[in-house]
């Protein structure tokens, strides 16, 4: 899939030294259910990746360097739950809004989703942005529903968590020329 500026595809094992480039970057798994990977890690993800639909390379359009990933899984009822992954040195671009909006049209559009949701932490207010971007309405405030990290005493350090959704119906609604 392409977009203006970005080539949205399956990854492939090659795929590795720019897995590694982004996930071993603290600011970027801060919010993530994972600390920064190292290299053997991220070449046996990249593999993983490979072999799993669910996970999406994003890369520049231009130049295919690999800036973020997509997750996008199906679930009961035609409800998708997607999420997303960016270098930060491509945040605050577009780029994660942008491609995000690609494959919620797609699955809209196909007729294969219903209703999309994402999860993210309330601290990560450009993450929450991006899904009011996409139109997606804040459903839920989770209190201390996830946990991914220990603290120095080895108990969970418990994480809010807010729920976002959009139905077909609400994305056809925004798309519609009356609302230009």
């Amino acid at each position: 899939m392409e977009t203006e500026r970005l080539l949205i595809r399956r990854f492939m094992p090659g795929d590795a030294g720019g897995l590694f480039e982004y996930l071993s970057r603290e600011a970027v798994v801060r919010y993530e259910p994972y600390s920064v990977f190292t290299r053997e890690q991220a070449e046996v993800e990249a593999m993983r990746r490979a072999g799993d639909p669910n996970f999406l390379a994003v890369c520049l359009r231009d130049s295919g360097r690999l800036i973020g990933n997509l997750y996008l899984a199906p679930g009961e009822f035609d409800t998708w739950e997607l999420g997303y992954v960016f270098h930060d040195g491509y945040q605050g671009k577009g780029y994660a809004t942008e491609a995000a909006r690609a494959v919620t049209d797609e699955l809209f559009e196909s007729g294969k989703a219903r209703r999309i949701v994402a999860m993210c932490n309330p601290e990560n207010t450009a993450s929450w942005r991006i899904l009011e971007r996409l139109g997606m309405r804040r459903e839920g405030h989770f209190r201390e529903k996830v946990w991914f990290r220990k603290d120095s005493d080895g108990f969970p350090i418990w994480q809010d968590t807010y729920a976002y959704a959009i139905l077909r119906s609400e994305w056809e609604k925004n798309r519609s020329p009356a609302q230009d």
